[in-house]
């Protein structure tokens, strides 16, 4: 028992010595340790400090370059300055020096000129005596004073210089005269020569030929309702009498014959005529007549060698082929005027481009849409003008009937172009003309009321048909506007026999089967 409690006190003993000589070891490796971390962290602390010093030092050092750049920058700039001011007070003293030596030069030019005015002077004062001793010894010799002698000496040359002058004037009139008349009748003829035209004489009715006299029938429909859809639809009245083979359509309005003719030609060659049908064709022919318009006014231009031209000009043009001018067909007349102006532009070296195009648009004024009260050469000249022509031009057209003065030598060529033009046998019929304003006075007199759509005047002007919209007049309100009408036309307009007034309102219900 003893045994083992020795023991064991023994192994406790070793024990505690075994701890007590290992923690001391260990204590002293942890201090080895400790102190070699410490050591190791001051090396990096002072390797640190010394990067961080240099780095400083070199962000100083950069810093300080910088400034001394930016020093040296401004001190050059100051230096720059410096040599400008400098040089230009050099400029400046070399120039006021240069100025005082002028000056001193002007002063001694000055003072020369004065010395010799002095003298001159003196001479003249000398020269003037002599001459008033002379006069002196004349008026002696002669009896006569120095006036009386000059004045007779001035009577003897005028008398003399006016004599030789009126047979100078009179011989130079005279040869101005036969020379200018020489060569004025040699320019037209050349030019009539040069230029020739046919005249047809515009009518106010146009035949429809048809295959047989049952088509007549058709054309009239049921109760007329063919025949009154396509009057009132063109505004043309069509005549179907007991010609053989023919229908008569009337109308002072080329275009609306032209529109009517060829929508019966097209109705009578489908087969198929009824209201539907006419409005549709008509629609059709309307637009088509448009068309043929824009390319008759495109062909005239480009037959004339005339360019760069508004299309609305164009569109005008073409629509000339169916106006006429007393007669006288506007397109012919307007291509005729431009070749005879040309021709003599070309003869009396003048700008031929610009004459051309100013006889080809002097009566565009005719065939404006919205025609007021203006002349129509005043109406073509605004037109020339907002659509940007040149003034030599504008001014021919409107000076060619004398509306405004003439400004260049353009316009006078116009008017006399014009004038040959119209002038020739045959070519004009001034009742015609009498008759189409009568007739489109009448529809703009009904067109002046308001609610009225549409105005055809039919029957040679005997009948006037005005079509008012249904929404807009009542039926006491058209027979308002037929009375009103009536008695507006006697007041203003002179016309044989008397004028049918005849108001149409008429309601359409329209609806589709799908």
């Amino acid at each position: 028992m003893l045994d083992w409690i020795i023991t064991i006190v023994v192994g406790i003993g070793a024990l505690l010595l075994g701890f007590f000589v290992a923690s001391t070891i260990l204590r002293k490796a942890i201090e080895k340790k400790s102190e070699k971390i410490l050591k190791e962290a001051e090396e990096k602390a002072e390797v640190l400090k010394k990067e961080k010093i240099l780095q400083a030092k070199e962000k100083f050092l950069q810093l300080k370059a910088e400034h001394e750049k930016n020093i040296n920058s401004r001190n050059s700039a100051l230096q720059k300055s410096e040599n400008r001011l400098k040089q230009k007070e050099s400029s400046v003293s070399q120039k006021l020096e240069e100025f005082q030596r002028k000056q001193r030069e002007v002063d001694t030019i000055k003072e020369n000129l004065n010395n010799q005015l002095e003298i001159v002077s003196k001479k003249q004062s000398d020269l003037d005596k002599a001459h008033k001793q002379q006069v002196e010894q004349l008026e002696a010799i002669s009896g006569l004073s120095a006036v009386e002698a000059k004045e007779q000496l001035m009577e003897s040359l005028k008398e003399e210089a006016n004599a030789e002058a009126m047979v100078y004037i009179k011989d130079i009139t005279e040869e101005a005269k036969m020379t200018a008349s020489m060569e004025a009748k040699k320019v037209v003829i050349e030019t009539l020569q040069r230029t020739a035209a046919e005249y047809a004489i515009e009518n106010t009715v146009s035949v429809f030929h048809i295959d047989n006299d049952e088509i007549k029938g058709r054309i009239i429909g049921r109760e007329g309702r063919n025949i009154r859809t396509l009057e009132a639809l063109t505004g043309i009245e069509i005549i179907i009498d007991d010609s053989p083979e023919a229908i008569i359509l009337s109308g002072f309005d080329p275009i609306r014959r032209e529109i009517a003719r060829l929508s019966l030609h097209k109705l009578v060659t489908d087969g198929r005529i009824h209201p539907a049908r006419i409005e549709e064709v008509v629609a059709k022919t309307k637009k088509q007549i448009e068309q043929e318009i824009i390319e008759t006014g495109k062909r005239t231009a480009i037959d004339l060698g005339i360019h760069n031209m508004h299309h609305e000009l164009v569109r005008l043009i073409g629509k000339m082929k169916y106006r006429s001018s007393y007669g006288q067909n506007l397109l012919q007349h307007s291509i005729e005027v431009a070749n005879l102006s040309a021709s003599m532009a070309a003869e009396l070296g003048l700008n031929v481009k610009m004459a051309k195009r100013a006889g080809l648009l002097h009566d565009i004024g005719k065939v404006a849409e919205n025609e007021p009260e203006s002349p129509h050469a005043i109406v073509g000249m605004k037109l020339a003008e907002k659509f940007k022509e040149k003034p030599e031009i504008t001014n021919a057209i409107g000076a060619h009937h004398d509306e405004v003065d003439m400004e260049s030598l353009i316009a006078p060529i116009v008017q006399v172009c014009d004038a040959i033009s119209g002038a020739r046998p045959g070519a004009r019929r001034e009742v015609a003309e009498a008759y189409i304003q009568r007739l489109n006075k009448l529809e703009e007199l009904a067109l002046s009321y308001p609610g009225v759509v549409k105005t055809f005047a039919v029957q040679a002007g005997r009948e006037l048909r005005v079509i008012v919209g249904a929404d807009k007049v009542s039926d006491s309100e058209a027979d308002q506007i037929s009375y009103d009408l009536s008695r507006k036309i006697q007041d203003e307009m002179t016309y044989p026999g008397q004028i049918k007034i005849t108001v149409i309102r008429e309601t359409r219900a329209i609806a589709y089967a799908k």
